[in-house]
């Protein structure tokens, strides 16, 4: 099942399903026609903490939707209760996740490409902040006070469903709800220093400021929707690409993963308790603008589409701020 969150024409953020036809099923307005629409709870979050007797609440709205007359179908689209992909307004999947949870260096072709970066003992990581988020077919936003140099970083991210700390990592992907695709945008004009500082408390600050050019608005596009985790049989094995304005510049397989689901699961967990929608980047594969000879940045009117086997496409144009 393939979930997403919509915007309403009120402006409201409504839970959805993508029904027959890839159209979109907007689950809070459809209460209006379908008395069991009401046993699905109206946001991603309480979606995913109300596990299968949620989804179950969903599969019978789809299939008693399947079953309408196609006069009452088309009465439900002219209502905008079924909605046509394109012309829905995506949000990002989980609009309020409690942690937003990205992990770097995760790629082994990504730090090959990286001169100089070593395999690191452990997962990396960094949280990001909400106004980063925004939905399939979002702007990113080119921010005035560092233009010049932003880049792209496609990665597979997975949801949370369940209370998560502290488990072991044959019990991690229990907690896992699904999967969505992210774009880990970055402003690099402060990757550089990581590379030519030699004492360690430099090094800590160069970090730092470089991570802080991942926290800019609209940095994490997300989306188009969370895949249950029952329709993908392997996250470890799904290809994955990312175009600029039609140009492939990054493909590979999650298989190149160094440090996988349960690890980081179980690593992570030990430190943070996560909550139901909360999302995790898992690091992104090689092809990363910074790391092409010579540099390829994004810009304003440029088209970038994050693809990955059995999720879908997120796509974003960059504007001008």
């Amino acid at each position: 099942m393939k979930l997403a969150t919509i915007e309403s024409g009120a402006g409201y953020a409504h839970v959805a399903v993508v029904a027959a036809d890839n159209e979109l099923l907007d689950l809070v307005a459809l209460r209006e026609t379908l008395s069991a629409a009401k046993d699905v709870p109206a946001d991603m979050r309480g979606l995913l903490a109300g596990g299968q007797g949620a989804l179950d609440a969903v599969h019978a709205c789809l299939d008693a939707v399947a079953e309408m007359s196609a006069d009452t179908q088309d009465e439900l689209r002219t209502a905008g209760v079924l909605q046509a992909w394109d012309d829905s307004v995506f949000l990002p999947p989980v609009t309020d996740p409690s942690i937003i949870l990205s992990i770097g260096m995760n790629y082994r072709a990504h730090l090959e490409e990286m001169e100089g970066t070593p395999v690191p003992p452990r997962p990396t990581g960094f949280t990001m902040t909400h106004p980063a988020l925004t939905g399939h077919r979002g702007e990113i936003v080119a921010p005035p006070q560092c233009p010049d140099m932003i880049d792209y970083e496609g990665e597979l991210t997975f949801v949370f469903g369940k209370s998560c700390h502290n488990v072991s990592e044959d019990e991690a992907m229990d907690y896992v709800a699904g999967y969505t695709i992210a774009n880990d945008v970055s402003a690099r004009d402060w990757v550089g220093p990581i590379f030519t500082v030699t004492k360690p408390f430099e090094a800590i600050a160069a970090w730092d400021h470089n991570i802080l050019g991942k926290q800019l608005p609209t940095f994490c596009p997300c989306g188009p929707v969370i895949v249950t985790a029952d329709e993908i049989d392997d996250p470890h094995d799904l290809n994955l690409t990312v175009t600029l304005n039609g140009e492939l510049m990054q493909s590979s397989n999650t298989d190149d993963l160094i440090f996988n689901l349960p690890q980081i699961v179980s690593y992570y967990s030990s430190f943070y308790r996560f909550s139901p929608g909360d999302i995790v980047t898992t690091g992104s594969p090689p092809g990363v603008g910074v790391g092409r000879k010579p540099p390829v940045f994004m810009k304003p009117g440029d088209l970038i589409e994050v693809e990955i086997e059995g999720i879908g496409k997120l796509s974003n144009t960059v504007v001008a701020g």
